[in-house]
């Protein structure tokens, strides 16, 4: 028998009997036998386990093909993220030497920890730690495709922005991709496929299916009037529905894509007050997630508003699926979407080595290799001290004529500093070049029109942003740059909606009452993650008001 699984940076901690002790209030010891599974790859991962005597492995695959990923013993407990996040489990559990265990159901879990912030953050940290092993090491779920379709990397992404643990088996390359088709009779033709534990199979599944499988994504009721609608899962989103919640207000949170928003693709925010070594823009979001469902937010990833209107006091998002949730206020924290790079090869490398995220998902594919960055912004800084730490050269490309006009200077100071790191001003990007994925770069000094070719395997894009603000077409005003005007901004602009209030639009409300911008996506605000969050806050508070003169909704 292997040793157990050593702690890793607190991935795997051992809980000490007062711990344990805390956690039996809510749970139930029950005696395990040899070859009982806890729980199954695939399935929902309901429970939180404490091993009290005997071994567990966390396997992966099962029978001849079975890999043992962790072995927990006495005091260790098992599990990742998806326990707190009510996601399916992406390995399973098998008792190894009987014993007994102490189980704890999950939203008795999140209570507990509530209460018991320092066990709270004990098992949270372990788990976000977990989480992105599991990422490096390229377990989970399967995607099989060819790197040439687009629906494989719509799933590749999807899976990445979601930091959501899978490997992907490259139709061309990957012997292993011919061998599980041929075992599971599926034609080339007909991939993509996602493969569950080598036992369920998803014929080229949409976003949304994908997401209802892990469990991200549940039914949105289309008759309940909810208190507060947030549009967007970014920081200012999360904030909203977390004090949302909090307070009491029945809160909705969706997003067409991830929870994280632009700042879940940083690697490492360090100017984010109460977090002097840093934080990940992953680890913000799983917080800010888990924090939001333990108050009762209910969050719907992917679920994308294509549009807004008021009907009787209360405003109805229509979703691309034709669902439609009605709240008497509704948050809008679309954020804005990195620009695309238009050269020559961009579109066609985009997933082939041309990012527009610089996490562990995007690193692991040119770990070691030379890679390049455009962007002089701090996304762009960030992106490139992270990628510095194993690539042997990182090529920062900025169009200006400083780092200064729009970085901050702690990370300009580093960057100075770091040996690997090369920045190259007045350069922009004209061609991308490669085989079947990015091999070197054309740039040129945008001053002598010099060209050059940069050997790269890798190409990350941090250039600006435009706000997501398409989907509300005509229902509230935009400026000229397609960001929301609020406040004494829009009072002038639908002078007749006011009237019946008798009042002047709050702070941070659009041209229609009762609906709110924070973040990026609002006119004048400060593109920084603290503003964000502090104005998701505040948009609850002026959301109370409005609900004071609206009324309680109808139905809940």
């Amino acid at each position: 028998m292997r040793a157990p699984t050593a702690d890793v940076y607190g991935a795997y901690p051992t809980l000490t009997d007062d711990q344990i002790a805390i956690l039996r209030s809510c749970g139930q010891v029950q005696p395990v036998g040899e070859g009982e599974q806890l729980f199954r790859a695939g399935e929902p991962s309901e429970k939180f386990f404490v091993v009290l005597s005997g071994n567990v492995a966390v396997v992966e695959g099962h029978g001849d093909q079975e890999q043992v990923v962790q072995l927990h013993g006495p005091h260790s407990f098992l599990g990742e993220l998806g326990v707190l996040e009510g996601q399916t489990a992406f390995l399973s559990a098998v008792v190894r030497t009987p014993g007994e265990v102490l189980a704890v159901g999950s939203g008795a879990l999140r209570e507990l920890l509530s209460r018991e912030p320092a066990l709270g953050d004990m098992i949270l940290r372990a788990y976000l730690l977990r989480r992105t092993m599991l990422a490096g090491a390229g377990t989970g779920f399967r995607i099989i495709g060819s790197a040439f379709s687009p629906d494989t990397r719509r799933l590749l992404e999807f899976a990445a922005r979601n930091r959501l643990p899978h490997r992907w088996a490259d139709l061309e390359k990957d012997t292993e991709a011919e061998v599980l088709l041929m075992r599971l009779g599926i034609a080339p033709e007909e991939t993509p496929i996602v493969v569950w534990n080598d036992y369920r199979v998803l014929r080229n599944p949409s976003n949304v299916e994908l997401a209802r499988v892990i469990g991200l994504r549940t039914e949105t009721a289309a008759k309940a009037v909810c208190d507060l609608v947030v549009v967007g899962a970014g920081p200012g989103g999360l904030a909203a529905a977390v004090y949302g919640a909090s307070e009491g207000l029945s809160t909705v949170v969706l997003d067409a894509a991830a929870t994280g928003g632009q700042a879940g693709t940083s690697s490492r925010i360090e100017n984010y007050l109460g977090f002097p070594a840093g934080i990940s823009g992953m680890e913000l979001a799983e917080r800010a997630v888990v924090q939001a469902n333990r108050f009762g937010a209910r969050i719907d990833v992917p679920a994308e508003a294509v549009g807004l209107e008021q009907r009787d006091g209360n405003s109805v998002v229509r979703l691309a699926d034709g669902a439609t949730v009605t709240a008497t206020n509704v948050v809008v924290a679309t954020g804005a979407r990195y620009r695309r790079l238009t050269a020559p090869g961009v579109e066609r490398f985009e997933g082939l080595g041309v990012h527009y995220a610089a996490t562990v998902w995007e690193a692991r594919t040119c770990r070691l290799d030379t890679v390049a960055i455009v962007g002089g912004g701090n996304s762009a800084g960030q992106a490139a001290l992270f990628l510095a730490r194993e690539s042997p050269a990182v090529h920062l490309l900025v169009r200006g004529e400083d780092l200064e006009h729009s970085m901050s200077r702690y990370l300009i100071d580093r960057i100075e500093r770091h040996p690997r790191i090369h920045v190259r001003l007045h350069t922009q990007v004209r061609e991308v070049t490669g085989e079947d994925r990015v091999e070197s770069l054309v740039v040129e000094n945008n001053r002598t029109r010099e060209q050059q070719v940069v050997a790269a395997r890798a190409l990350f894009v941090f250039i600006g942003a435009r706000p997501a603000t398409s989907w509300l077409a005509d229902a509230v005003t935009l400026d000229r740059r397609g960001f929301i005007p609020t406040g004494q901004d829009v009072a002038q602009v639908a002078a007749d909606l006011w009237k019946p209030l008798a009042r002047a639009p709050l702070a941070l409300e659009a041209s229609l009452p009762g609906v709110f911008a924070v973040g990026d996506v609002r006119s004048g605000s400060v593109k920084r993650v603290a503003s964000a969050v502090g104005e998701g806050a505040m948009a609850v508070r002026l959301a109370h008001e409005h609900l004071g003169e609206a009324g309680p909704p109808a139905i809940r």
